[in-house]
């Protein structure tokens, strides 16, 4: 009888703590999620400062694309200043960034995000590609210390709902 009470209090602990992770992971994702939602509520903005908030102290831009003879090139920087810059300095311009396909995957204080995007200029569509974020946890919360993206102008399934929403 004695085991028997172990094992009900064993198998209710358990159940217990993978509730808790659930609860945790579900809290992290929605998390991760809000700190994309803030740099792009940032650029739309032209909030330079909001932006400045959803990144590391420490960070790392990559941008994969083609050049005009259709190579392949990959831009790297390793400080926000010029793209703080972009963002905060007024233009009559509204920006837009539309994800979709968001997936998010998490171990610990490490984030992974991949999305699809389209970015438009008012109602001008700019271009496509994937956004891909990593993110860690820290004690001023989620993070972002590498963003690398693609571009194109082509080969873009952008959901209708998006595609009405700028014409």
């Amino acid at each position: 009888m004695k085991h028997c009470y172990c094992l009900i209090i064993f198998t209710f602990g358990f159940f217990i703590a993978a509730s808790a992770q659930k609860n945790t992971i579900a809290t992290d994702e929605a998390a991760v999620q809000q700190v994309i939602a803030d740099l792009f509520k940032g650029m739309e903005k032209g909030d330079s400062a909001l932006v400045h908030l959803t990144f590391a102290r420490e960070v790392t831009l990559a941008t994969m694309a083609r050049n005009k003879n259709g190579d392949p090139i990959l831009h790297r920087e390793s400080s926000l200043d010029g793209f703080l810059k972009a963002v905060g300095t007024p233009h009559q311009e509204t920006w837009y960034e539309e994800i979709w396909n968001l997936k998010i995957q998490l171990d610990g204080d490490f984030a992974q995000a991949w999305c699809d995007y389209a970015f438009y200029i008012d109602k001008s569509f700019s271009h496509c590609g994937v956004d891909a974020f990593h993110l860690h946890k820290g004690k001023d919360g989620w993070k972002i210390f590498h963003l690398a993206d693609t571009r194109r102008k082509t080969g873009c399934d952008i959901p209708k709902k998006i595609q009405t929403k700028h014409q």
